[in-house]
């Protein structure tokens, strides 16, 4: 697998190196070494799968308040997703920026999201199924959130969102004050 440093500080496009034969291919999807060797969090606490049945469904955009050192490697597994990061570090040179990456089972990428980032996607293809590998386990009393279409953020979604839950839809306009637990986090 190959490592690819993104824009925005600490995010990485994991990209596979398949060994190819008569029968497919082989390739590694995670490595403690690689990642350490990046400077990334070696261990995975815990593993989530998600299904989005509705094209167009938007989840997002989550993040874990410190304490939590949570960071996540994504990868869609069936269907496709437009992930989005945003930094919400205050302290970093990137902050309130934002990307987007397809990911699908034909690219076969993955996207780290680093500690200090929100997260969220859009289904591209009905019965979407995306893969979480995260660096720390959830914790429910730390969980938050920013508004999908927050303007101070400008996220372009590639498609109308059909669905979402009522606790994406409400999050609040963006409070600055909110994300300054974030401080000092790399």
């Amino acid at each position: 697998m190959k490592l690819a440093a993104l824009e925005l500080p600490g995010a990485f496009l994991i990209e596979l190196e398949p060994h190819l034969d008569e029968r497919g291919f082989f390739a590694r999807t995670w490595c403690s070494d690689e990642f350490a060797a990046a400077g990334l969090p070696a261990q995975i606490v815990q593993t989530n799968l998600s299904q989005t049945l509705l094209r167009g469904a938007l989840r997002g955009m989550h993040y874990q308040r410190p304490p939590s050192r949570e960071g996540k490697v994504v990868r869609c597994l069936k269907g496709g997703i437009f992930d989005v990061i945003v930094d919400i570090r205050p302290d970093s040179p990137a902050f309130l920026r934002h990307l987007g990456v397809e990911l699908t089972p034909l690219n076969r990428n993955a996207l780290y999201i680093p500690p200090g980032f929100a997260h969220g996607f859009q289904t591209l293809e009905p019965e979407s199924e995306v893969w979480y590998q995260m660096t720390d386990r959830y914790q429910p009393g730390l969980s938050g959130g920013l508004r999908w279409d927050d303007p101070a953020l400008g996220i372009e979604w590639p498609l109308k969102p059909t669905t979402m839950n009522e606790r994406d839809a409400a999050y609040p306009d963006l409070d600055r004050a909110e994300l300054e637990c974030f401080r000092g986090m790399r």
